[in-house]
């Protein structure tokens, strides 16, 4: 009886633990006026980093966090701290975001979303982020696992972040339906970036960025900022100041021992539709005078969908001189293109190699101008190998 009494009060303490904890986390929300969840297939880490510049030069108290290549904590100067994960991801460190937010005295936040399965992105949004504003960059087929299995349900899944009563900014087009229903549902304004908005973002709006970033994701952040009331040529000036995520597309030249050439991180790029484009952009961008092109695919054994779609769905790494497999899911790429024809006999094959010995087999591979891509995954090898071409890459005079 007396072990029954103790547990009994045990797990009611623990229980109005979690309420006051709750309560907590409720209070600090309604203290940060601005919440902002941005979610999407592609793009929801630069859109992030884009907004939260445009913020802080819109004279904002900003802080930010992305989940993307690398977690990491924007503070309100601009400087990044990387996000603390004991256990792993887990949505519940968005509450310790919220908590330092708070405590940095942020006047706005944007939370990149970091949910798959469809209870997770509506746990995320009504239970730790409420958000006044929603972004949902696009809807293609990725995560179909879990998401899945057709874009349409990836589109479903990712409107269960759509808030209550407030604003939600899309460029999402073949699936747009679905997100105004929800929205409309929720009693939530949309607005949506037609592709006129996104061709609006001049040649001069793109030129003062680093990185090469998306007209896209500028046309979103764009959207959002106006909203928000921050004057567009403020925005831009923030956005060419933000720092990109590590996985951002970028491109290195450099002079290896009378070889020249160039390098396009499009790693973090990994379902079809995106895949392709920034293939074609790569080849628009830096093809035009190369003698062989490489592409090279960092595969992971634990995204084996992902695998699967670019090895069956896309054809345009078919046309690389040299395609160089790494990492645990090389194999499985490997059969699922040889189950649509492409002999395996066409690949290189590195998936036990360090990054540096997958660096020195690329180049053995190129030609005396050659265009190497990378592709699939940024994590583990993929983000030293990128690291390999930018610190050899060459400095201008």
């Amino acid at each position: 009886m007396v072990a029954l009494t103790t547990l009994a009060a045990a797990t009611g303490g623990l229980l109005a633990l979690g309420a006051a904890e709750a309560f907590a986390h409720r209070r600090r929300l309604q203290q940060i006026p601005c919440r902002i969840h941005v979610a999407g297939t592609r793009g929801k880490s630069s859109v992030t980093r884009l907004v939260a510049a445009g913020l802080r030069a819109g004279q904002r108290v900003t802080a930010a966090k992305t989940t993307g290549t690398l977690p990491r904590m924007i503070l309100p100067d601009g400087r990044e701290w990387p996000v603390f994960r004991p256990r792993g991801a887990n949505i519940n460190e968005q509450v310790r975001i919220v908590a330092t937010a708070h405590r940095l005295g942020a006047q706005a936040l944007v939370l990149e979303c970091m949910a798959l399965q469809p209870e997770l992105h509506w746990l995320s949004e009504h239970k730790m982020v409420r958000a006044t504003h929603a972004v949902i960059t696009n809807a293609r087929p990725d995560h179909l696992d879990v998401m899945g299995p057709t874009d349409a349900d990836v589109a479903r899944c990712l409107a269960g972040m759509i808030p209550v009563g407030g604003v939600l900014v899309t460029a999402e087009q073949k699936h747009r339906a679905i997100l105004e229903a929800a929205a409309a549902d929720r009693g939530t304004r949309i607005i949506v970036v037609e592709p006129e908005a996104v061709d609006a973002v001049s040649a001069a709006d793109m030129s003062g960025f680093s990185h090469v970033e998306h007209r896209e994701n500028v046309a979103v952040a764009l959207a959002l900022l106006q909203e928000l009331g921050v004057r567009r040529s403020v925005a831009l000036r923030g956005m060419w100041e933000a720092t990109p995520d590590p996985g951002a597309l970028t491109a290195h030249e450099m002079d290896f021992f009378g070889r020249r050439i160039t390098f396009v991180n499009a790693f973090a790029a990994n379902d079809p539709d995106s895949t392709t484009k920034i293939w074609e952009i790569a080849l628009r961008e830096h093809g035009a005078e190369v003698d062989k092109v490489v592409a090279v695919f960092n595969l992971r054994a634990d995204r084996a969908s992902r695998t699967r779609q670019l090895a069956r769905d896309t054809t345009f790494w078919r046309d690389a001189d040299e395609i160089v497999l790494v990492g645990t899911g090389a194999y499985h790429f490997a059969r699922e293109a040889s189950r649509v024809g492409f002999s395996p006999d066409r690949f290189a094959y590195a998936e036990d190699e360090s990054a540096l010995e997958v660096f020195e087999r690329v180049v053995e591979l190129c030609g005396q101008r050659t265009l190497v891509v990378g592709l699939a995954n940024i994590g583990g090898i993929g983000m030293e190998l990128t690291r390999l071409f930018r610190n050899r890459r060459r400095l201008a005079s």
